[in-house]
């Protein structure tokens, strides 16, 4: 059975998800798509997309598209959506997730994974999150959650860049970098995106693929090797690359607990090692690793691993095989609340053949 695409669409409050999805549910795009409002608080939700009684709704638009108000149990209405599919009773070939602007999209992202037959449905295609350019840097400053929303994202739309100046949106495209240094930007006026951009991304999985901003990427290299910050090549860095990243930009002004930092080397990893340490990061950090995946380097391997997950959650997957004329290299990405980079840094080196 095809597994059927699914998109998390978050952001702060007032971002514009809605009115990104209201011009998804009534655009003549051609797609048949559900739409799950994952109403759980009392937030007032655009009342030409929502009903406006308690109970649990099903409304089909006018372009084929599904919306269902949800006030329960998330991972029964995804079943509940999946069995009525099946039996015939409604058609659709994607799914949207929208969650309230004070949500952490982490659960959300882990209900593909740790219920079974919600994975026997679906795929999680992208976590997608709506940024406000007039409105962000204070709540990024003032808001986990916010934070949490852009680390959690694969793509990231900043909504009103019209209303702030170029100097203030470039600010705020570089702090996004710095926390979400993995995410694609793009602006989006007045939900106005091309439906490409927000459906079939396949962002959440890898796909022999890591992608990562490579002005980041630049970026980290440069500070790697320059010792006048906070991070020196010790006695325990005796990798021949010595291209692992510190993600702290020096002129960084915003303390965000949410940020990233990457891991390189081109010496390949031990394959016990490398499973004990990540086991054990993931029991001691895991409620706080957000998002981390990568493309890792084996001893002895002809192919590439594939390597993802969301907080405790962890998996692998075979990719494809190393190019004869390809560089072999271990890329990690980390995104987390107040990880500790240098253990995770020196445990990872500790690994390596």
């Amino acid at each position: 059975m095809t597994l059927i695409p699914s998109t998390i669409l978050t952001g702060f409050l007032g971002a514009g998800k809605t009115t990104l999805l209201n011009r998804i549910l009534h655009e003549d795009h051609g797609y048949k798509i559900a739409v799950i409002e994952n109403e759980f608080g009392q937030e007032n939700i655009d009342t030409e997309i929502l009903l406006k009684d308690s109970q649990e709704h099903i409304i089909e638009m006018n372009n084929g598209c599904i919306c269902c108000t949800v006030r329960g149990d998330l991972i029964t209405a995804l079943n509940s959506l999946a069995e009525k599919r099946n039996a015939g009773e409604i058609q659709f070939d994607h799914l949207i997730i929208e969650t309230t602007g004070l949500a952490n999209p982490g659960p959300v992202a882990q209900t593909f994974f740790a219920d079974e037959q919600v994975a026997g449905y679906y795929l999680l295609d992208a976590v997608v999150t709506v940024v406000d350019a007039r409105h962000a840097m204070q709540q990024l400053d003032e808001h986990e959650e916010a934070q949490r929303q852009v680390g959690f994202a694969d793509k990231l739309f900043i909504s009103k860049a019209d209303l702030t100046d170029a100097a203030g949106l470039s600010q705020l495209r570089s702090r996004l970098t710095r926390i979400n240094p993995r995410a694609m930007i793009n602006t989006a006026h007045f939900g106005q995106v091309d439906i490409a951009q927000v459906l079939d991304l396949r962002g959440f999985n890898l796909n022999d693929k890591l992608a990562i901003d490579a002005d980041f990427l630049r970026e980290s290299e440069a500070q790697g090797h320059d010792h006048g910050h906070d991070h020196e090549h010790g006695a325990h860095c005796n990798h021949e690359d010595h291209s692992h990243c510190d993600h702290h930009a020096h002129k960084k002004t915003h303390l965000d607990t949410i940020s990233a930092f990457v891991f390189k080397s081109v010496r390949p990893f031990n394959t016990a090692q490398l499973d004990e340490f990540l086991g054990g990061l993931i029991q001691v950090y895991g409620p706080n690793m957000l998002r981390y995946k990568g493309i890792l380097y084996m001893d002895g391997a002809d192919c590439k691993v594939v390597f993802q997950g969301v907080h405790q959650i962890m998996g692998s997957d075979i990719g494809h095989k190393w190019a004869e004329d390809e560089i072999k290299e271990s890329k990690l990405v980390f995104i987390g609340n107040n990880l500790p980079k240098d253990i995770f840094i020196s445990g990872l080196e500790q690994c390596l053949v």
